[in-house]
């Protein structure tokens, strides 16, 4: 089970380096961040949950990239802000989650992390 992200009073961890790939080795469907070279079982298993752990590390990470920017655009301070159902237009979301990031997203902002607060993923 993938750990809780950590939040701003506690330390990121560091998750396993996600290499890019050469454009001529993605182009092939059946390449993965080599893993399919990796012969022995207990090696993949390793290497690949490394490679789970730093994807779910990043989508963390960028789903409070993502709570932060919906927050900035609905601001009410903006003469330019955006209506949830625009957030939720640009970021292919529905209205009732596009609240739901903007909120979190003011959270995140003011440094709330507690009891009670929910992760909107």
């Amino acid at each position: 089970m993938a750990e809780p992200t950590p939040r701003r009073n506690q330390p990121r961890l560091r998750p396993a380096p996600l290499l890019f790939e050469p454009a001529q080795v993605a182009d092939d469907p059946e390449h993965f961040f080599d893993l399919e070279s990796i012969d022995d079982p207990r090696a993949l298993l390793a290497r690949a949950t490394e490679l789970t752990q730093a994807f779910r590390a990043a989508t963390d990470r960028a789903v409070e990239f993502q709570a932060i920017a919906a927050a900035q655009l609905a601001d009410p301070r903006r003469f330019d802000r955006l209506t949830p159902a625009d957030i939720a237009a640009q970021a292919e979301w529905t209205e009732d989650y596009a609240k739901k990031m903007v909120e979190f997203g003011r959270d995140l902002m003011r440094g709330v992390e507690g009891p009670g607060h929910v992760d909107p993923v």
